[in-house]
């Protein structure tokens, strides 16, 4: 499994950042199914929008999770799901488990990835490559849109 940040508009300092903020000010609760887990958020205003940028940054990188971002009476629900395969489920666990992990920072979050088997790869310099512990606390280099 991959997750491409070559294009990515930020670096994964500020995305765990974004989960945090995301997290602490507006989840109200998460489940899990044998095949995928949804995490809730109060219906508030913006909180919608954080929540499909989110859910569409973590696609552009990592094709193989699929997202779903509704809304259902007073709550947001963002449902992910991944393909079938084993190390794939690993990174959806590791995604359920984001609003107690979160807070360890980018570079445990990316030990736990790796551990798991995913490769995070950047551009550097036109060249492909796998981003390093250090590198996932500091900003990355290549392109950014």
């Amino acid at each position: 499994m991959v997750c491409d940040m070559t294009t990515a508009p930020d670096t994964p300092t500020e995305r765990v950042a974004d989960y945090e903020r995301l997290f602490t000010s507006a989840l109200i609760g998460r489940e899990r199914t044998d095949r995928s887990i949804r995490f809730r958020f109060r219906l508030e205003d913006g909180v919608e929008a954080r929540v499909r940028d989110l859910a569409d940054r973590e696609k552009a990188c990592c094709p193989f999770f699929t997202f779903t971002v509704t809304t259902h009476d007073d709550e947001i629900r963002w449902d992910a799901s991944v393909v079938d395969d084993a190390i794939a489920r690993q990174i959806l666990e590791e995604f359920y488990l984001l609003p107690e992990t979160v807070a360890d920072g980018a570079q445990a979050l990316h030990a736990r990835m790796v551990d798991k088997g995913l490769d995070i790869v950047i551009d550097d310099g036109g060249t492909d490559r796998s981003v390093t512990a250090d590198e996932s606390g500091l900003s990355m280099p290549g392109p950014r849109s």
